[in-house]
């Protein structure tokens, strides 16, 4: 028996998410009956990271355990073939069987991308939310400022989550102007549901001049869902990576 890590980039557009639904197609499904297939054992993923609906992946992470002989380092170019082409493994390699992906010390890096522009890019569509009106940036940033260190974030996190508790560190949070592109990058310990969507929709807000900056620190002060700006659409989100620490 060996435990095999994957690092698994997908456009999100097609699936509903990354865990397995009744119904509705998942990357989770997908990549255990492509590697049941290919490896001719049941095979059921552990993934790091439970992507929503229309959210994308650079660097997710899964394992899974087997009793193949194939080297874990050559798994990845075997299940590519059988992958759609939205999924693409990007490396495969063999761990310790301890190893968990969820309850390993990590830090994860999301980006959210916004096309900030008169009129919408068709070739962003999949990949970006369009905002229209000019977005003033550095008041972003003097808003995302607050929300670096360790805060409860309960005012970031839908009031559906179920959670032991909301306190959460964001090391870094840097919004950048790239031509008509303004990228959120987002980096911490772990992120609640729907966090990075709903402080980017709050942000977004703060760039169109409907909150001043200082109001995100009242936001986390309220610890309240209803305090905070909305949630931003799924398409502009993309896992970038996730860092282990041990």
């Amino acid at each position: 028996m060996k435990r095999v890590l994957l690092i698994v980039a997908y456009d999100g557009t097609e699936y509903c998410g990354w865990q397995i639904q009744p119904n509705a197609i998942t990357i989770e499904e997908v990549l255990n009956r492509e590697l049941s297939s290919l490896l001719k054992e049941e095979i059921t993923v552990i993934g790091a990271s439970r992507t929503d609906s229309g959210v994308h992946a650079m660097g997710n992470v899964a394992v899974f355990d087997t009793e193949s002989r194939i080297p874990a380092e050559k798994i990845s170019y075997a299940l590519n073939q059988r992958l759609p082409q939205d999924i693409v493994v990007q490396e495969s390699r063999e761990v310790p069987l301890e190893f968990h992906p969820r309850y390993t010390d990590t830090r994860k890096t999301y980006e959210y991308r916004i096309y900030n522009a008169t009129h919408p890019m068709p070739l962003n569509r999949r990949y970006s939310h369009f905002v229209y009106y000019d977005l003033d940036v550095d008041l972003m940033q003097a808003a995302a400022n607050y929300l670096i260190g360790e805060h409860d974030f309960a005012s970031f996190c839908s009031a559906n989550s179920q959670v032991k508790t909301t306190v959460r560190t964001i090391y870094s949070l840097d919004v950048i102007r790239d031509g008509h592109e303004v990228i959120i990058r987002i980096n911490g310990n772990g992120f609640l549901y729907n966090m990075v969507r709903i402080i980017a929709g709050t942000l977004i807000q703060v760039g169109n001049h409907l909150y001043e900056p200082e109001r995100v620190g009242w936001m986390l002060e309220q610890k309240d869902r209803s305090a905070s700006g909305p949630t931003a659409p799924a398409k502009g989100l993309t896992l970038v990576k996730i860092d282990y620490l041990s």
